[in-house]
């Protein structure tokens, strides 16, 4: 007769090779706890030499000191004003503006604002307009004219911050020159009877002192020079723009250039112009035709070596 067994449990081996799996996961766990500590400490080493030189680095760079040439206050240029030479007074205490010719400040009314200007009512142009007058060619004898169309005026102003340049306009310019007159049709320079257009500006000043609206202005050798300069540039924009005023559109031209200290212009650019290819060539001839003296050596020993940096603002607005 055969006797089956059905033994629950395990046997005397099986506990054996229990015993022996354990001590295995025991030391695998101990390994790989070891392997990690030892992955740590070196991430740890190495990071530490890695970083260190830089960090020393940092904190043993010494401080930097940098020297910058300034101008000088006794050279500083400051803003250019216009002033009509009939009407010259005694030089000003204060050179707040310079000019061609001294101006007191006064001002019509009572001071309402912060600049060193006077208070007075007008147009809400960017102009610094004083007074109000109608543009006069430089022609001997001639009695003055408007320059322009009735439903429309114009002005060239300098300027003081020019912006950056547009390269539709500049090309524009290049690429569409307008033809050069010949010298009998040509503006002559006469000083004697050219006005340029003006408009009384509505102003907010500081002046107390009562009287028709002037500002402290010193006449000076290069105020007397950039008055040539405007002048100049003024007789021949307003003879053009008699002649092409109609193919213009509204707007304002900014043009850039350098009097060399021959008096010869260079580096003429277009920075900005909203208005059209037409103005804006008219802009460009009548400063590339001006024909000036030497810059006077008291003039160019204050000035950098490339001349008389100029920047002009061209503007066609409706009346």
């Amino acid at each position: 007769m055969t006797t089956a067994e059905f033994i629950i449990g395990h046997s005397a081996d099986d506990a054996d090779e229990r015993k022996k799996e354990a001590r295995k996961i025991l030391w695998a766990l101990l390994a790989a706890l070891g392997i990690h500590l030892l992955i740590g400490y070196g991430l740890a080493v190495y990071g530490g030499l890695l970083y260190a030189p830089f960090t020393v680095a940092e904190e043993d760079k010494p401080v930097e000191l940098n020297f910058v040439d300034l101008p000088s206050t006794s050279q500083k240029n400051t803003m250019f004003i216009p002033n009509d030479e009939s009407k010259q007074t005694e030089t000003p205490k204060e050179k707040t503006f310079e000019s061609n010719a001294n101006s007191i400040a006064a001002s019509e009314q009572t001071a309402t604002g912060d600049l060193p200007l006077p208070s007075q009512n007008g147009s809400d142009r960017t102009a610094l307009d004083l007074t109000s007058q109608n543009a006069s060619l430089a022609q001997e004898g001639a009695q003055p004219k408007p320059s322009i169309a009735p439903q429309q005026e114009a002005t060239p102003q300098p300027s003081a911050q020019p912006t950056p340049e547009s390269k539709s306009d500049a090309l524009a310019m290049l690429t569409k020159p307008t033809p050069r007159p010949s010298a009998a049709s040509t503006p002559q320079q006469q000083k004697s009877s050219f006005n340029p257009y003006k408009e009384r500006t509505r102003l907010a000043g500081a002046i107390t002192n009562r009287g028709i609206s002037a500002v402290n202005a010193v006449g000076t050798p290069r105020g007397r020079y950039e008055k040539a300069m405007y002048d100049a540039v003024g007789s021949r924009w307003y003879f053009y723009m008699q002649q092409r005023g109609e193919l213009a559109s509204l707007g304002t031209a900014r043009v850039s250039f350098v009097i060399d200290r021959n008096g010869h212009v260079q580096n003429l650019k277009i920075i900005s112009n909203d208005s059209n290819e037409s103005f804006a060539n008219v802009c460009l001839q009548s400063i590339m035709e001006i024909k000036l003296p030497p810059i006077p050596e008291d003039v160019a020993s204050t000035l950098p070596p490339e001349g008389l940096d100029e920047v002009i603002s061209f503007t066609m607005f409706p009346n």
